[in-house]
């Protein structure tokens, strides 16, 4: 027997079908070791024997590694087959380390798609850990772990913020400046003139470009009203321009542009967007099968390899015709692309995403037909355009107005962008027209678009800051802390997320700096391609940075606690709002001398009109501790009835339960509804769910 690790259970699955019964296939679920606790500072590592890490099991991974050790045993070979990123390469490391595996003869697999080809490929072509990415991600883990406990217990004690980090803080400083300059903004009035002609019937709306034959900006009414009185006098068309414009369609998708893209189109997070692409790569159960259905989905690279392009080249040209076949665009370069990675592209042409949908879920489906068509539409021929500018005039006023016809679709085809038409009439040189429809209109300028979650990871990419895999996390580690909101994908900071960037921007300048950072990103790359040690990098970092923390430690201010008020009924001292582990409470200001919490009064419960059908005591309208309402019975914890407050019809219906007599209610699991029995946990009757009261 051959034990194969991965990271996935999704993906063990997936690789398992995949693999001959000599294989098993186990997931490690992630990280199995991290840093610990202990030594200066509670890095983890020996400070003073050249950052030596110490490393720790994890306690939810312990009963993982006793079960990889046991099948090790029995193994006669064990294979390491996680992610292919420095992440993935770290994981396959420690695996090593836990298992007792020799680095340098273990076989570790790399493949960008799960497929049966590419992991028969892998098999028969492995490699050896690659420890320069190891050293990569652990220099990288060791300068968070520091940054992260050294600041977080700063600001911690300062200011009461929960934690600080090397990407997440600079990320910060970027949604917080960018909301100061929204507050700044002060708007100004402009008008706008609108009109039209008339031509065959149809309306067309024009520009006005000129005014007196320069460019114009109108600030206030008069000036509007000045202008209006120009548009009595007819126009005549004074020019027609044709011209031809070649469209390109955009390159494939990686991390960052699949992550705007999801969000502009559908609204999806982040965080949905990484959810659902790492299922479309992990495999999805198509008639039977699992199938791995797009590549890796943590790239920062542009490229397609040989083999798909081969692939889609007689695709297109069986489906679409020779002439729709143009090739591989030049590879976007992107700042620290990993040229390793391909793009994120399907796996399979054939599995159209029409052949897919009945098998997936709508977002699902939505995610693939993007990454389907834009890696479909990169390879074909551009999209030809003829472009019509017609120019009209009077003696002060110059209008244009401006038509598209296709003349040969390209990657269009495949409807990939369908707005692009606008056709014009046949339109004559000199032809005088009245215009008609006008309008003037008061403006005012709008201060800058909030950033949304897909602007801020291409300000991340654009910048350097962070990488592919860390691009979703550190928006939602901000979200977490409440350093920011994040309503519909937009992000705004909150009172105690500028506070933050505020006071980090004040005292520890380098690490709020974008530069700064990037400049991390690249000696990290440098690490991981073997041309810059993790010591060197690892030095130059901490004793500046120690250094530094100590002058701050003991000049930065402390944040005094906002007062409700009030004063304190046992001392007199004020009350103040605190932060704790299950949010904000009102509290003595004398503590830990007085410790005095102010308990909130609990709505009285009120009576829902009728009778517990299990004991006959009255039923009563509860809140639990989300706030959602529920009825439940008075007799409380002697019985435990509940029901749903507002039930849909088909759950009108009154089952019994055959075991104990109780009355059957409507519950929810994370499966969906069930039936289950209201006298739990005394009866814990169970029945399937479905509606009109019918079981499956």
């Amino acid at each position: 027997m051959k034990l194969v690790i991965v990271e996935s259970p999704t993906k063990s699955k997936t690789i398992g079908h995949y693999l001959g019964e000599e294989y098993v296939v186990e997931a490690s679920v992630g990280h199995i070791r991290d840093l610990s606790i202990s030594g200066k500072g509670g890095f983890g590592v020996d400070v003073d024997n050249d950052f030596k890490p110490t490393y720790v099991i994890e306690d939810d991974k312990k009963d993982i590694v006793k079960k990889l050790l046991s099948l090790k045993k029995k193994a006669d070979e064990v294979i390491l087959a996680t992610d292919p990123d420095r992440e993935g390469e770290a994981i396959a490391w420690h695996l090593a380390q836990v298992l007792k595996l020799p680095i340098e003869t273990t076989k570790r697999l790399e493949f960008h798609e799960i497929t049966r080809n590419s992991i028969t490929n892998a098999i028969s072509n492995p490699r050896v850990i690659n420890l320069d990415l190891v050293h990569s991600q652990e220099t990288r883990r060791i300068i968070d772990r520091i940054i992260g406990f050294k600041l977080s217990s700063l600001l911690k004690s300062k200011i009461r913020s929960q934690s600080a980090g090397r990407v997440q803080s600079v990320t910060l400083k970027m949604i917080v400046e960018h909301e100061k300059e929204i507050n700044e903004f002060k708007s100004e009035e402009y008008w706008t003139i609108n009109s039209s002609i008339e031509e065959k019937g149809k309306k067309y709306s024009l520009n006005l470009t000129k005014v007196d034959g320069q460019n114009y900006k109108l600030h206030n009414k008069e000036e509007a009203d000045e202008v209006l009185s120009y548009t009595k006098e007819n126009v005549k068309i004074d020019s027609i321009e044709k011209s031809e414009r070649s469209v390109s369609s955009k390159e494939p998708y990686r991390t960052s542009t699949l992550q705007q893209d999801a969000f502009t189109k559908y609204g999806f997070k982040t965080r949905e967007t990484t959810y659902l692409a790492q299922q479309l790569y992990e495999g999805i159960e198509i008639e039977g099968n699992l199938v791995g259905l797009i590549t890796y989905i943590r790239t920062d690279s542009t490229k397609l390899s040989d083999v798909f392009v081969n692939q889609a080249k007689e695709f297109i040209i069986s489906k679409y015709g020779e002439k729709y076949f143009k090739g591989e665009k030049g590879v976007k370069d992107v700042k620290g692309a990993q040229d390793a990675h391909e793009a994120i592209r399907p796996t399979n042409l054939e599995l159209t995403p029409q052949k897919v949908k009945p098998f997936v879920k709508d977002h699902v489906y939505k995610l693939y037909k993007m990454i389907y068509e834009r890696t479909l539409a990169s390879l074909m021929s551009n999209k030809l355009l003829e472009v019509t500018v017609i120019t009209l005039k009077n003696s002060h006023l110059t209008f244009e107005l401006k038509g598209n016809r296709v003349i040969f679709d390209g990657y269009n085809v495949i409807k990939f962008d369908d707005n692009e038409q606008n056709i014009l009439p046949e339109f004559v040189e000199n032809k005088e027209y009245e215009l008609i429809d006008v309008t003037s209109e008061q403006n005012f300028t709008k201060p800058p678009a909030r950033y949304t979650e897909a602007r801020i990871v291409k300000l991340m990419e654009d910048k350097g800051i962070g990488r592919p895999s860390t691009y979703s996390a550190t928006i939602q580690t901000l979200v977490t802390r409440k350093y920011v909101t994040s309503e519909k994908g937009v992000l705004i900071p909150t009172e105690q997320g500028i506070l933050t960037s505020n006071v980090l921007n004040k005292y520890f300048k380098d690490l709020m700096n974008t530069e700064y950072t990037a400049e991390m990103e690249t000696s990290l790359d440098k690490i991981s391609e073997g041309t810059l040690s993790e010591l060197e990098v690892i030095k130059e970092f901490y004793y500046p940075f120690i250094e530094h923390f100590e002058e701050v430690k003991n000049v930065m201010y402390k944040e005094p606690l906002k007062t409700t008020g009030e004063k304190c009924p046992l001392c007199g001292s004020d009350l103040v709002i605190r932060n704790g582990k299950h949010g904000e409470f009102i509290g003595c200001s004398n503590y830990p001398a007085c410790h005095y919490v102010k308990k909130e009064e609990k709505e009285a419960p009120v009576e829902a009109g009728r009778n517990c059908p299990n004991c006959g005591a009255p039923l009563l309208i509860r809140k639990n501790k989300r706030g959602q309402e529920f009825i439940g019975c008075s007799n409380y914890p002697k019985c435990r009835y509940v029901e749903s407050l507002e039930r849909p019809e088909e759950e009108q219906e009154e089952k019994f339960c055959p075991d104990c007599g109780a009355k059957l209610v409507i519950k929810y699991s994370r499966k969906g509804k069930f039936w289950g029995c209201s006298n739990y946990p005394n009866c814990k009757h169970v029945e399937p769910y479905k509606k009109n009261g019918t079981k499956n």
